[in-house]
């Protein structure tokens, strides 16, 4: 009689050590599941080698007039946009593909109505093409991934370049500074540090 009553203990202690262990894992296993995917959808925010998509899935994904902007080189209501007025830190990226394109220390009120900057992030990011529509000779300029259409650039904005980009709003997206390396932009996050270290010098 004592034999059986030792080995009902033995075996209803391995049945609580293995459904302990299987806890364990499973719980283990979605901790790292959960981390995998955050990974993988901060990957896909910032990936530089993500297809563009069609004209045709854009149609589907873009308002109205961010599809006119963007693929018809159309141009966004001055003083109504999204961005025109912003006076945040942080980057503005292609609406497309995300590709950082301008900074907010790099913005400026042109009274214009659109966004408005002195010089892109990086010069490759953006490309200069000539515009002789509606009987005007400009410069457009698009963003190298996409080939949006951006805006244009005149040579009257303030030192030290003294170029206006002046871009649609509807053609990019706004990364405030504290969610930059949340959403994979953070190498970006030296750009504001060097920008307040300049501010602070007497």
């Amino acid at each position: 009689m004592n034999s059986t009553r030792l080995i009902y203990k033995r075996r209803s202690h391995k049945t609580l050590w293995f459904g302990l262990l299987g806890a364990t894992v499973v719980i283990v296993g979605s901790i790292l599941f959960g981390y995998a995917q955050g990974q993988k959808k901060e990957a896909e925010k910032m990936n530089p080698t993500k297809a563009v998509p069609s004209n045709a899935e854009l149609q589907t994904k873009l308002t109205k007039d961010q599809y006119h902007v963007t693929r018809e080189c159309g141009t966004e209501t001055p003083f109504q946009n999204a961005y025109w007025d912003n006076h945040k830190a942080g980057i503005y990226v292609d609406l497309i593909t995300g590709q950082p394109l301008f900074s907010s220390l790099d913005k400026f009120d042109s009274g214009t109505g659109w966004p408005s900057f002195t010089k892109p992030i990086s010069k490759d990011k953006v490309v200069e093409k000539k515009d002789s529509s509606h009987g005007m000779e400009r410069t457009e300029v698009r963003s190298s991934k996409s080939d949006s259409h951006l805006g244009h650039v005149f040579g009257d904005g303030p030192a030290p370049t003294g170029q206006r980009y002046c871009v649609n709003s509807a053609a990019l997206r706004f990364i405030p500074v504290e969610k930059l390396k949340e959403e994979g932009y953070g190498e970006y996050l030296a750009l504001f540090k060097q920008g307040e270290s300049q501010n602070n010098q007497p």
